[in-house]
């Protein structure tokens, strides 16, 4: 039987069109074992994802060899493909700098972006549901969309209904979490709170915990950052999106130069070496 069973999966697996790169065939053995790094909804399409950054890096290691580039080799004696690629855009890609004028253009162009974090206090009232409980976790968004429409027509229930229904801690406090800062509660329900103004927020916030019903107490608005402070951080994003820039073009201009069977390959959407 489980002869039988192993002979219905290898039938049942789909066959897929051979890869090759100027005349070289990517080994099927290698594509099966990138795919863990690309998970998508079919197996398809993960290989689609997977086959395109072998075809990629096959490239770029025609390129070097082509130029004659060596490196000294790993521990095992295997050739350091990451060590090459690096040598090989070193050499081949003009990285432009972020200059001391392109800095400050950018500063200027992106004053918004480069203020102090705002202060809130916030209060909530927490409808608990496990992440993976989605016939409970659509219950408690209802519960909170009702109680919310509740504290529309009287927000002076806000503490009330908190020691009454929360499942936080806070409820004892009437929900108040007190000033919030960066880091103090998990990412999705901090992203939220601090691009809300102040007042009861008009929809359910959703996080791991399941719904909170919100109340920004008091904001404090940022306030602007000096060019001084954020000079370095500026440069930093600029060197690396150049750097992406230009090394993505560089992969493109391989991929026009070149042979390509079974696949057609998009380009280079970000970084496939680090």
């Amino acid at each position: 039987m489980q002869m039988i069973e192993l002979t219905m999966v290898n039938e049942d697996r789909p066959e897929f069109d051979a890869v090759i790169v100027n005349g070289k065939s990517l080994d099927e053995q290698r594509i099966a074992q990138e795919i863990q790094y690309y998970p998508a909804e079919s197996l398809q399409a993960s290989r689609a994802q997977a086959v395109q950054a072998l075809v990629i890096r096959e490239l770029l290691m025609q390129r070097a060899e082509a130029l004659g580039l060596e490196v000294a080799k790993t521990e095992d004696g295997d050739l350091d493909e990451e060590a090459l690629i690096l040598q090989l855009i070193e050499r081949e890609v003009d990285l432009p700098q972020a200059t001391d004028e392109v800095c400050y253009h950018y500063f200027e162009a992106n004053r918004d972006k480069f203020c102090t974090q705002p202060l809130v206090a916030v209060s909530h009232i927490l409808l608990a549901a496990a992440p993976d409980d989605l016939e409970q976790r659509a219950k408690r968004k209802v519960q909170a969309e009702v109680l919310i429409e509740a504290l529309q027509r009287d927000p002076e229930l806000f503490a009330e209904i908190a020691r009454q229904h929360s499942d936080c801690p806070s409820k004892e406090l009437g929900g108040e979490l007190g000033q919030i800062d960066k880091g103090q509660t998990v990412d999705e329900f901090e992203r939220q709170i601090f691009t809300l103004p102040e007042g009861l927020a008009a929809r359910p916030l959703e996080s791991r915990y399941g719904f909170h019903v919100t109340r920004i107490d008091k904001r404090v608005e940022g306030e602007p950052l000096p060019y001084e402070a954020v000079e370095r951080r500026i440069r930093a994003y600029l060197i690396e999106r150049n750097y992406r820039r230009a090394v993505n073009q560089y992969i493109q201009l391989l991929v026009a130069d070149a042979e390509i069977e079974g696949i057609a390959v998009q380009g280079a959407d970000s970084l496939l070496v680090q």
